[in-house]
């Protein structure tokens, strides 16, 4: 069998083409196993993981819970808020101690940048990456592209356009080195002030003009604006971002073809996306939480198989 070229999922950055290529085949079996009437498979019995999570997370970490239970390993969950990290603990002092429960694999997400890259050259154990400050979210990043390469057939050679709050956001980061490693065009679209002056350097085109982009484009991923990481104002209103950077029904009907639309969620509704648009056709937002578990089974099981 064919073997991932990391002991860690740390960012797609550090994946190559085949690697991607292994993980959706390797998804493609786990979601016809989620789809059974028994659901869980007796692979990872005999492995432990901890789900570390420095931050809030509802629907990443349900996932990763839920694929680690189908794939039938040991699960600790540590949520940090509860945790002697409040205490002033290490991050390495608190993994450490994890560890030396004889934990296999450990999925940390954490607030700063190049968290897990950090951990994984001190620890003796397999990370995977659940979202790293604005840095990168590979698994997010994986499962939107099987997502589009279930409805599209192939990610190479399609249109992508990523909208919204480009600067904050570790989904576009992880996006753009996924969808480009595959071979599709991807174009930026938002307030200028949320676009990274570097953006262009990663081989990705700049648009403004949401209508030129979603004319441009097959498939839209809508971002949420992320208040929470931001310390000054980057646009006048929510209602003025909405009128230039939102996507509704009238809109999409104006286009002369139809687009897929995404959003790694949580959504907010009437912001970036109208519920009428989200809960459409068009919409594959359902199929992305599914898909997710699916990615993630095969991530967990790839990087456990090299443990062992």
């Amino acid at each position: 069998m064919s073997e991932l070229s990391v002991n860690h999922l740390l960012g797609i950055k550090y994946l190559n083409k085949k690697d991607i290529e292994l993980i959706f085949e390797t998804a493609d079996h786990f979601k016809e196993v989620i789809n059974r009437s028994i659901k869980k498979v007796p692979t990872l019995r005999d492995t432990t993981i901890a789900n570390i999570f420095f931050e809030n997370s509802t629907r990443t970490k349900l996932s990763f819970e839920l694929a680690e239970k189908r794939l039938s390993a040991d699960v600790i969950n540590f949520s940090a808020s509860q945790s002697s990290v409040k205490k002033g603990e290490t991050l390495i002092d608190t993994v450490n101690n994890i560890l030396s429960m004889k934990v296999d694999m450990v999925i940390m997400r954490h607030p700063n940048p190049g968290a897990g890259i950090f951990l994984s050259k001190h620890v003796d154990a397999s990370i995977i990456n659940a979202g790293d400050g604005a840095h990168e979210h590979p698994t997010q990043a994986l499962l939107d592209s099987y997502s589009i390469r279930e409805k599209l057939e192939s990610v190479e050679g399609k249109n992508i356009v990523i909208v919204g709050d480009i600067l904050h956001s570790r989904v576009a980061l992880s996006n753009i080195f996924a969808l480009k490693l595959q071979g599709a065009k991807v174009k930026v679209c938002g307030p200028k002030t949320l676009i990274p002056k570097y953006i262009e350097s990663l081989g990705v085109e700049v648009e403004t003009n949401l209508v030129k982009a979603l004319e441009w484009c097959d498939v839209a991923n809508m971002l949420r604006v992320q208040n929470e990481r931001m310390d000054i104002s980057y646009f006048p209103s929510t209602r003025e971002y909405t009128q230039q950077f939102g996507i509704n029904r009238k809109l999409l009907n104006s286009l002369n073809k139809e687009i897929v639309i995404m959003h790694p969620g949580p959504i907010n509704r009437g912001v970036e996306i109208t519920s009428d648009v989200a809960d459409s056709d068009q919409s594959i937002i359902l199929e992305q939480v599914e898909n997710g578990v699916a990615i993630r089974m095969a991530v967990i099981y790839l990087l456990a198989s090299k443990i062992k």
